[in-house]
């Protein structure tokens, strides 16, 4: 089968500059990696032609073999060049592998940069707070550079001098195989310096822990376990990196009243049971208020009424929920004598009256029945 064209395999014109060509392969290699792709193996076969291909055309001299002769001025059965040379593979390997599994730069671009820590502070608010949304300022713990070395990490008056191990470049280089791997200096841990001096200040870490004051806005409708980002609020990032995120995640206070589903809001609402036998007008507590409905004659304990828009307008409602009251109707307690003797005489009329005044306890005597029949 005849090989595909290496400028067709990246997509780039045959002018393509070196640049252009690892853009366009650092693209495919990370679309068909085997570690993105397990078990693909036509995914792993086009990354083995885009490796190729990348390969050929970054050596200048198999570049200009290949314009001249094509594929027949590569293969190493005919004399090219061929193989898993110096070709710069190696480097564009290991930024690809860095892309995919969060590391640095490559060995070619010095010491590795990597981006600061993100933190995360949990705030404790109230349903209340929650539901109007609030201004508020929180300290949080964090990472400054030092004031004495100005974050060289050496002590005032000498200077980092470059890492004996990987040269100043923060990565060294192992082969295992047809591969040439990069990884992280262990001595300077990718800075590409080491110090001499300490700053006795910080230690040597250029950097020194610190209490900061943020201001956060909470706003409106937020709900249990959202965070906010705090963009650049996090630990400084190394060797120039940029910093990295605070994310404040709310927790809710339980609150004494209401219980919250979404934008929703439920409570129980007792009664007694005289309101709950003969009706009348009860008054219900929202966030906003109090307010007032009629409790229909006859209502049982665990029936539920609704009060539309009490509830709370989430960060992305456009309208607010429902407040759902859920009836407990209440027995009395520590009864006199006389009202003792009132609720007998209530009970007599009751039966007396047949079934009319308890349907529920009728039909739940008439399932007994039927079961134990």
């Amino acid at each position: 089968m005849a090989k595909r064209d290496f400028y067709e395999i990246l997509g780039v014109a045959k002018n393509a500059s070196e640049e252009d060509i690892k853009k366009a392969y650092r693209k495919l290699a990370m679309k068909y990696h085997p570690d993105r792709n397990p078990d693909n193996k036509e995914a792993e076969e086009k990354f083995k032609e885009v490796k190729e291909a990348y390969e050929m055309l970054t050596n200048p001299e198999k570049r200009d073999a290949y314009d001249r002769y094509g594929h027949a001025g590569v293969d190493p059965n005919m004399g090219g060049g061929g193989g898993f040379g110096a070709g710069g593979f190696g480097d564009a390997f290991g930024d690809i592998f860095g892309d995919i599994f969060g590391g640095g730069r490559s060995r070619s671009a010095g010491p590795q940069v990597y981006r600061g820590a993100d933190l995360r502070y949990n705030l404790e608010i109230t349903l209340e707070q929650a539901a109007n949304g609030f201004d508020t300022t929180i300290r949080v713990p964090s990472w400054d550079k030092c004031d004495t070395c100005h974050g060289s990490g050496a002590k005032p008056g000498t200077q980092p001098v470059t890492c004996t191990t990987c040269h100043g470049h923060g990565q060294v280089r192992m082969q295992q195989g047809f591969f040439s791997i990069q990884q992280t200096c262990p001595k300077c841990h990718g800075s590409g310096k080491m110090i001499p001096e300490p700053c006795p200040s910080c230690s040597g870490a250029g950097r020194i822990k610190r209490n900061k004051t943020l201001e956060v806005k909470i706003p409106a409708g937020i709900d249990n376990g959202m965070r906010i980002r705090s963009t650049g609020n996090g630990e400084p990032g190394t060797n120039g990196g940029p910093s990295g995120d605070l994310y404040v995640e709310i927790h809710i206070k339980p609150h004494p009243v209401f219980q919250r589903e979404g934008d929703d809001l439920h409570c129980e609402m007792p009664i007694s049971f005289s309101k709950a036998a003969l009706g009348g007008e009860i008054e219900v507590p929202t966030l906003t208020g109090k307010v007032s409905f009629t409790v229909p004659e006859g209502t049982q304990t665990g029936k539920t009424f609704r009060l539309k828009g009490k509830g709370i307008k989430g960060v992305r409602s456009g309208y607010a929920g429902d407040l759902f009251c859920h009836v407990v109707v209440e027995t009395p307690v520590k009864l006199t004598e006389k009202q003792k003797d009132l609720l007998r005489e209530f009970e007599r009329m009751t039966v007396e009256g047949g079934a009319k005044h308890s349907p529920q306890s009728k039909g739940w005597m008439d399932k007994v029945k039927d079961f134990f029949e």
